[in-house]
């Protein structure tokens, strides 16, 4: 798996769930992941699995977080990429 290739595609998936606003993020907690596959500029298939979670605490900071990997053994250990939001929409340790 190229590395570079797959934290580019994660972090474009990534990138349209940074501009919805807090309120909306909340509502992907009690939802299934989003599966989505992803074709590289180098023809390799991606799997991407995106999902939220509280942080720390119910009704607290919000993490929204992506991996990815190619299918074969980094699946097992796919790489991830994520962000933290708060309630008023600042990112956190940014």
């Amino acid at each position: 798996m190229n590395k570079q290739e797959a934290k580019e595609i994660a972090s474009k998936n990534l990138e349209a769930y940074r501009n919805r606003p807090y309120a909306e993020l909340t509502r992907m907690i009690e939802a299934k992941p989003i599966i989505l596959q992803v074709r590289g500029a180098s023809g390799v298939l991606y799997n991407l699995e995106i999902e939220a979670f509280w942080d720390d605490k119910a009704n607290g900071n919000i993490r929204i977080k992506c991996t990815i990997d190619d299918g074969g053994w980094r699946s097992y250990f796919p790489l991830s990429s994520d962000f933290i939001k708060s309630q008023n929409n600042e990112f956190i340790g940014e």
